[in-house]
Parts: C-alpha cells; sequence; structure tokens
C-alpha cells in the first residue's frame, strides 16, 4: 500500500511539475518571447494617436511684411465613450456649435458602436464657442490647439500667395508650389483609456516642427498701388478682367503681380468666385496687338539694315499680299522707322517684318522667351501661343509682325520689355528671395537694346505718340508702348468690336530699374484702347514704383505744356501727319544723340517707294548752324552765358541744374531751331 501510494504521490508531483514547467513556458512565450506582439495590441485597445500639425511657415515681401501666417485656434473633440448621454450632448453641441444634431449624434453613435474613444466635433471654432463651451464645465468636453492660415491684407496679392484646403495643405499659389517648405513635420499626440475605453490621459510623444518661412520678391506697397490702379480701369471701363506685372529688368525680381477680379483667400472658394481665382497673368494667352511691334522691330534693327531713321513705306494705309488686303485705320505715306513705333503704323510693321523674313522674325520671338514658359513657380503656367514656322501661312509674317495670330501672357510681356531694360539681356523671373539669380541670356546687342530705348521713349514724349497723353510720367523719363487687340470670336468666325488693351514700358529711361506691363481684358469702344485703358495703370504704378524703391528722377517735376496732337487712341485712330514734330527728349551726356531731323513731309508722304528708302549715311551731314554743347549740370545762369556766347538761341523750363536738352551733346543745331533745356534739383 505504501508502496502505491508512494507511486501516486510521486505520478502526481510529476504532472504538477509538468503542468507548472508548461505554464511557466507559456508565460515566458507570452510575456518575453511574444511581449512585443501583445503590448501592440493591447496599445491598439488602449491608445490612440493624433497627428499634431505644424504651424506653418509665414509668407512675407522682400521687405518682411507677412503676407500669410497661420494664428493658432481651438478644435473641440469628445470621448463618445465617457458622454453619459450622446443624444443629449448632440443637442448641446449642435446648438452652441450651430451643427446639424442628428448628424452629430450619428456620428457619436458610430464611435461608441467601434469603441473608439476620440471624435473631432468642429475643428477651428471661434473663441465665443470655446467659452460658451468651457461654462458648461462638462469634463466629456476637451480642446485642441491647431493653427488657421491667416491673410492679413485679405486679397493682396491673392493669385502669387493662393490658398490652403481644410487639412492645411496649400492648393494654390507659392502656398502649393511651395507647400513641403512651409508645411514642416507635424508631431504626434497619444490618448490613453483605460479598460472601459474611457479616455484619462494624453501625451505629446513628438513635438511638431514648424515650417520654414518664404520670403518673396514682391513689395506691399507697389503691390497695393498695381491692385488699386488695375480695379480701377477695369471698373471704369466696363472690362472683363485685367493684369499687371511689374518687374525689375536687372535681377528679374517680380516687384508686383495684380489680376482682377480677384478674392479674398481667408474666405473658402465658391462656385461664384471660381474665375476670380484664376490666374490670368500666367495661364491666359491673348493676342496682344501693337505692343508686339516692339518685337518686330527690334528684330530688324539686328538683322536688317533698316535704323529707326530708315524711311518705311506705309501704303497710304492698305497692303495686299497674296490675295488678302489688310488695312490700316490711317493712310500714312512713308514714316521713318521710329515713327512707325511711335504712330504704330500696322502697315508699317507689316513691312518691316516682311524686310526681316518669317525665319528671323520667328527666331526672335522665341529668343525673347514666347513660346515657352517663364519658370515663375506657380501653377498653372501657360507657354502662350506660337505656332511652329512650318506651319505659318503665307500671311503670317504680316498678321505677327503686328501682334496677330500669336498668344501672350502679361508675365510674358513684362520680360521681353526687360531684354530692351536691361541692355538685351533675358533674365529670368524671380519669385522668391533664395531662388539665385540666373544667368541671363544675351537677346539683342547692347547697341540694338539702347536704340529700342530711345524709340519706345518717343512713344511717350512725341506729341503724336501713342503713349503721351495717357502714359507718359512726371519727373522721370520712360519709353513703352501700347497695344490694341481685336478679340475674335470663333463661333462667327469674326473679329468683335472688343478690345485686349495693352500697355508695356520701363523707367528710366538711361538706366531702367523698373518694367510694367498692363493688360485690361475686353474692353468696348475707342474708350477700350491701349492708350486711354492701361496707359494710365503704367503711369500710376511706375511712378509708385519709382518713387518707393527711391529712384532719383531725372526731370524736372514739371514737363513744357505741348500744343498740338494728343495720341489718345493707339494703332486703330490717331494723329495725323504733321509737317513739323519737335524730336525726341534726350538725356544730356546720353550715349544716344537726339534725333533733330524733320518727320517725311506731305510731299514725302505720298512718294510710294516699295516697302523702305534709306536714309542718309549721317542724319544732320546736310545741316548748318552750330554744334550743340554739354549743358548737363550747369545752372541756369551758366547755360544762359554760355550759349550767349555761342550765338545759340535756348528755351528753358524748371530750376536747379540742367538735366535734359533738345537735341543732344554734338548734334548740329538747325537754322531757325532753340535748344530746348529743362532744369530741375
Amino acid at each position: 500500500m505504501d508502496t502505491l501510494a508512494t507511486k501516486r504521490v510521486h505520478m502526481l508531483a510529476r504532472l504538477a511539475f509538468v503542468w507548472a514547467a508548461l505554464i511557466a513556458a507559456r508565460l515566458v512565450q507570452l510575456q518575453i518571447v511574444q511581449h512585443g506582439e501583445y503590448k501592440r495590441l493591447a496599445d491598439q485597445q488602449q491608445q490612440r494617436r493624433v497627428e499634431v500639425p505644424a504651424a506653418r511657415g509665414m509668407i512675407l515681401d522682400r521687405h518682411g511684411e507677412r503676407l500669410a501666417m497661420s494664428l493658432p485656434v481651438e478644435s473641440v473633440c469628445v470621448d463618445p465613450l465617457r458622454v453619459p448621454d450622446v443624444a443629449v450632448a448632440s443637442e448641446i453641441l449642435g446648438r452652441i456649435l450651430n451643427l446639424d444634431a442628428r448628424d452629430l449624434l450619428q456620428r457619436m453613435k458610430s464611435s461608441v458602436e467601434s469603441k473608439r474613444g476620440f471624435l473631432w466635433v468642429k475643428r477651428r471654432i471661434t473663441p465665443d464657442e470655446a467659452s460658451r463651451l468651457r461654462d458648461l464645465k462638462l469634463d466629456w468636453i476637451e480642446f485642441r490647439t491647431e493653427t488657421q492660415r491667416f491673410y492679413p491684407n485679405k486679397s493682396l496679392a491673392a493669385h502669387v500667395l493662393g490658398g490652403v484646403d481644410f487639412e492645411g495643405n496649400g492648393n494654390a499659389g507659392v502656398e502649393r508650389s511651395f507647400n513641403q517648405q512651409l508645411e514642416g513635420h507635424p508631431g504626434e499626440l497619444v490618448l490613453t483609456a483605460d479598460v472601459r475605453q474611457r479616455g484619462f490621459e494624453s501625451k505629446l510623444a513628438t513635438e511638431p516642427e514648424p515650417g520654414k518661412d518664404l520670403h518673396l520678391t514682391i513689395d506691399a506697397s507697389i503691390q497695393f498701388v498695381a491692385e488699386r490702379e488695375l480695379q480701377k480701369m477695369v471698373d471704369l471701363h466696363h472690362a472683363k478682367s485685367g493684369s499687371v506685372i511689374a518687374m525689375d529688368p536687372r535681377t528679374g525680381d517680380v516687384l508686383a503681380y495684380a489680376n482682377y477680379p480677384t478674392y479674398d483667400p481667408n474666405l473658402p472658394p465658391t462656385p461664384q468666385d471660381l474665375s476670380a481665382r484664376e490666374n490670368l497673368a500666367i495661364a491666359a494667352p491673348f493676342e496682344p496687338g501693337s505692343v508686339f511691334k516692339v518685337i518686330t522691330l527690334s528684330s530688324a534693327l539686328e538683322t536688317t539694315h533698316l535704323r529707326p531713321e530708315t524711311m518705311i513705306n506705309c501704303g497710304g494705309g492698305k497692303i495686299t499680299l497674296f490675295g488678302r488686303t489688310i488695312h490700316d485705320d490711317h493712310r500714312y505715306g512713308m514714316l521713318s522707322m521710329e515713327d512707325v513705333l511711335a504712330r504704330s503704323s500696322n502697315i508699317g510693321a507689316i513691312n518691316i517684318g516682311l524686310t526681316v523674313g518669317q525665319a528671323k522674325l520667328y527666331e526672335y520671338i522665341r529668343r525673347f522667351g514666347f513660346g515657352s514658359k517663364t519658370g515663375l513657380p506657380l501653377p498653372g503656367e501657360s507657354g502662350g501661343i506660337v505656332r511652329p514656322l512650318k506651319h505659318w501661312e503665307k500671311t503670317s509674317v504680316a498678321s505677327v509682325a503686328m501682334g496677330h495670330e500669336i498668344g501672350v501672357t502679361a508675365l510674358q510681356l513684362a520680360q521681353a520689355c526687360s531684354v530692351i531694360a536691361s541692355g538685351g539681356l533675358r533674365v529670368r523671373p524671380r519669385l522668391t528671395m533664395d531662388t539665385p539669380i540666373t544667368t541671363p541670356v544675351r537677346v539683342l546687342k547692347p547697341e540694338t537694346a539702347i536704340t529700342m530705348r530711345r524709340m519706345m521713349e518717343g512713344v511717350m514724349i512725341k506729341p503724336y505718340g501713342t503713349g503721351h497723353h495717357y502714359a507718359r510720367l512726371i519727373g522721370y523719363t520712360s519709353g513703352g508702348k501700347t497695344g490694341t487687340a481685336m478679340i475674335y470670336d470663333y463661333q462667327s468666325r469674326r473679329y468683335t468690336h472688343f478690345y485686349n488693351a495693352s500697355f508695356v514700358g520701363f523707367a528710366p529711361v538711361a538706366n531702367p530699374a523698373i518694367v510694367v506691363a498692363v493688360t485690361i481684358n475686353h474692353t468696348e469702344g475707342k474708350a477700350g484702347y491701349g492708350a486711354p485703358t492701361s496707359g494710365p495703370v503704367f503711369r500710376e504704378v511706375t511712378s509708385a514704383a519709382l518713387r518707393i524703391k527711391d529712384v532719383p528722377k531725372d526731370l524736372p517735376e514739371m514737363l513744357p505744356s505741348e500744343d498740338g496732337d494728343q495720341a489718345d487712341e493707339d494703332d486703330v485712330a490717331i494723329a495725323g501727319l504733321g509737317s513739323s514734330i519737335p524730336p525726341p527728349l534726350v538725356q544730356a551726356g546720353d550715349a544716344v544723340a537726339a534725333d533733330d531731323r524733320p518727320v517725311a513731309s506731305a510731299r514725302d508722304a505720298s512718294d510710294q517707294r516699295a516697302f523702305f528708302s534709306g536714309g542718309a549715311e549721317d542724319p544732320v551731314a546736310d545741316r548748318t548752324g552750330a554744334r550743340v554743347p554739354n549743358f548737363q549740370g550747369k545752372t541756369v545762369r551758366d547755360v544762359i552765358q554760355e550759349s550767349a556766347a555761342m550765338g545759340i538761341p535756348i528755351e528753358f523750363t524748371g530750376s536747379g541744374v540742367a538735366r535734359a536738352q533738345v537735341p543732344g551733346p554734338g548734334a548740329v543745331l538747325p537754322s531757325g531751331r532753340a535748344v530746348r533745356v529743362e532744369f530741375g534739383r
């Protein structure tokens, strides 16, 4: 018996040992071998990880003024598993937060059923809503601090800035293009719950890393003036839209970038304002019209024997090419090439384009940057419309020479004008201060650019110049070109009586500090031509920009009043030919000599020589008279004494020292003419 009992005890002991060993092995397996897996499962049940957004970087103008920033705001959330009565809670929260209580109740029930211990009720609530909720003193209502994008200047530079979506990600403008730089890296918040899924602890596991600030080349002060003047003209002329680009031609810095209509990026988009959010300045190509003659004449100076004084046949206002007759509103006969630009003769531009030829004209169009994107870091840029040369018709060179059969953007116009203003170099437009200035591309010879600047100055200062009355600056020399293009209706296949009006120019002439391009779209009637619509915008924006940039004035404040025709209406209807017209104003001491030739007389205008007639080698060789001295920097008394000693008659305005003179230094003074000297301080 004792032996049997002993065996039983030993058997039970062995079984107990094996059982204990199995339990121990299982414990080792659960607590050591599979610890990580079970901890992960426990964490899934007990913890919830919530992303904490990082503070988005600010967007600043070139002087550090804040254009976009992120402000802390509160959001409200609940733990549905801790809410005593979800129906009552939904009614309370819905009433205070202006939410649909039934929808909120459904969301809370769904969270309870799935045992989720976290639910956003409403994000980015107002301070008043937060205060009213806190007054309830309900422990199941929780608050989280988030950020909200804020644009302190509302619509200022809206098309540059863009906007963000509800989650704070950029969806337009530089907010989108530089989203990765601006957004930073989010942090992580860990919410811990007990066995009944009641939240009792939250811990910030990872600190959010704020985004980096973005410094734009935009000058908020210039931007404000550009938007104000653009809106004024679009509204005044009942136009559909418009754009303004202001650039530094030396660096490519975009100083102002305006579209109208515009929008407030603080407000969510609506179907009604979708058109206002279109980035017209880069995304909407248009036929430029006469402003494109600047490209035609530049290519002529580069590739042909034509010079500013060369006489061009303007055909009495019409020309027939390959069975197609093109009419001009003005029956000009012979005009010098510089007056083709100043008077904006279509037939003259066509004959210049024919002299250049299709291949060379196309080459220079592309060299100026048309047909390619500028590379400005904004979404949706168009490269414009430049058909390959093989698709040109026989008469395309005539159309393109005067700005038709081609599509350009406002930004491309500004970049092209910068080529002339910068001495023949094309620089890539720059929108952020940390973007390196690209190596410029040589487009024109320096002497060609200087000649074009003088010819474009003639558009402004000649009494018959199309920019004289509306676009000329006070206190600064300037050059520019107007443009008016009829809008083509593709349904009726006819041109309408609506226009795209434009102006592009620079100032000062000797050392341009700014280029401004203006487009006003879908104007109507003569009042909607380029000069009276876009010209004043150019004048006001350029004048303000020069003051803001502290560029010294190079003309007296008051310009001499000039009688005679005012060219109010671009190339559609401008002043008739006169027999004697004052020469353009040239800076005293400037490398470019004054053109003191009289323009073609009526007898010259009747001369129907084909296309052009070469001018004399020396435009003043057949003149008699004294050589004009250099009066620059001299006082009124000194100028009077010197001119009296030489027997040279003078006319002067202003006070201080001589800033400009006509004719320029070294020119031969024609008989019966006086030297015009302008003084300034």
